[in-house]
């Protein structure tokens, strides 16, 4: 694909690298040249300097004839990516997709308003980073879930510790641990131990610090968390460091679920903003999260979940372990250098939120055929999931899957066909208009791509 990406900041370089990587010609504009030459010492894209409203610029980088086109400008009015997409659809490109940062653009209305001027998708990834988190919290047991049909399907995500029943165990022996009926429900689809992933045999064996994969339908995660020695947690009581725009939409969604929240910001204006826009029953102290006694007076041991979102990553992952060693059972936090999120894992924060990884998943469905609904990165490994619409007489249609060819780094988690949800097995065979989870590596994403088209 052709691919033109406005802006050279954060975010716009990450998708650059990712995009790129995947044997896309990308062309970066951005008006400020330490940005691009800072992108261009370790990506191999075209860049070209200018003004990003400049329609001259648009043409100069190839607009015209773009597949996609991305406008995630930094540091600037969400007008100046709106007006880039308007004018690159105008100019040529195939599809436009643009970064904002207002959340009334979000309702229906907006978008259908947006998407008739010619604007596939808008992207807020402060909102999604809240939503994420949100979710992460309601689904306590685990490290990272992700739904599919409204939860008919779960995918999973659950470290191995001390306390595991599965330490040491084959995967055939973990199996014959099952009741018929129980192996029905859920099953695990991968393995990250170390710098690798593995899709798990029968003959492997667990080991404490893996970070274990699964699929299960939605009558199966009591029964998963339980042979994982994960109890069910129930959060009702959470503490965020930082009153960030993502800060203010998580403490808002978790007071309407009937949470109690309190948030702790250092900045007095802030902490008066934010006491002006939230609802009275959500609590916000000024006060140095850093300071550890100042934690202590807070209450935080009293706390279910701690939520750090400052904008310091380091803060942020101190902050959680701090918050573990005051025994909070769930820790969330923001990370935005790529290369901290394992060190952050590795320090035992549970969770692991990154805006630029949210969002890259969200714009790479765009670069794979039009039947891929949705797409994931995974934390800990550099796996995808993706969510496809099986097209008729697509070649992965033609016969069960233990017959098929399919690539040996992905594996196919689950299926939803009308209204039932199932775990896929090697005598399932995928029918037209099914709804179908993989779990690929992404060398062979655009193998796997093949297959359902």
């Amino acid at each position: 694909m052709n691919i033109v990406i406005e802006g050279a900041g954060e975010v716009g370089s990450h998708l650059a690298k990712m995009l790129r990587a995947e044997a896309n010609a990308v062309t970066v504009i951005d008006s400020d040249e330490d940005r691009l030459k800072a992108l261009g010492a370790y990506a191999d894209v075209e860049t070209v300097r200018g003004n990003p409203s400049s329609i001259a610029i648009l043409k100069q980088a190839g607009v015209a004839k773009a597949d996609l086109f991305i406008a995630v400008f930094p540091f600037a009015p969400q007008e100046v990516n709106l007006v880039g997409a308007l004018l690159a659809r105008q100019i040529g490109a195939k599809k436009v997709i643009a970064r904002i940062n207002d959340e009334d653009f979000l309702s229906a209305e907006n978008k259908l308003l947006f998407k008739e001027m010619g604007i596939e998708l808008m992207f807020y990834p402060e909102r999604s980073a809240a939503d994420e988190i949100v979710h992460a919290l309601r689904h306590g047991n685990a490290t990272e879930t992700m739904d599919f049909a409204r939860g008919k399907l779960q995918i999973s995500v659950f470290k191995i510790d001390e306390e595991s029943p599965l330490v040491d165990r084959t995967l055939e022996e973990f199996i014959r641990m099952m009741t018929p009926q129980e192996a029905t429900l859920f099953r695990i689809i991968a393995v990250s131990r170390g710098e690798q992933t593995l899709i798990p045999g029968f003959a492997m064996k667990f080991l404490y610090g893996d970070t274990v994969y699964t699929i299960a339908k939605r009558e199966g995660m009591d029964c998963i968390a339980k042979y994982f020695g994960k109890a069910e947690s129930n959060v009702k009581r959470v503490m965020i460091l930082g009153g960030s725009s993502i800060g203010r939409m998580v403490a808002r969604s978790l007071g309407r679920k009937g949470m109690d929240v309190k948030i702790i910001d250092k900045d007095k204006e802030r902490c008066i903003a934010l006491t002006e826009a939230l609802e009275e029953n959500i609590l916000i102290v000024q006060g140095d999260g850093r300071n550890s006694d100042f934690l202590y007076e807070e209450g935080i041991r009293d706390c279910d979940a701690f939520v750090a979102l400052t904008g310091s990553d380091e803060t942020n992952v101190l902050a959680c372990v701090v918050a573990k060693k005051f025994g909070v059972p769930r820790t969330v936090a923001e990370v935005e250098n790529i290369e901290y999120i394992k060190i952050a894992e590795e320090m035992g924060v549970d969770t692991v939120i990154n805006k630029k990884l949210i969002t890259a998943a969200r714009i790479f469905k765009f670069t794979l055929s039009g039947k891929a609904r949705f797409v994931k990165y995974l934390s800990r490994t550099d796996a995808e999931v993706i969510e496809y619409t099986t097209a008729p007489g697509s070649a992965i249609t033609k016969a069960p899957l233990k017959d098929l060819r399919f690539p040996k780094n992905a594996i196919i988690c689950g299926v939803i066909r009308g209204g039932e949800a199932f775990i896929a097995i090697g005598s399932t065979q995928i029918e037209a208009y099914d709804r179908v989870t993989v779990f690929a590596l992404p060398q062979t994403i655009n193998e796997i791509d093949r297959f359902f088209k």
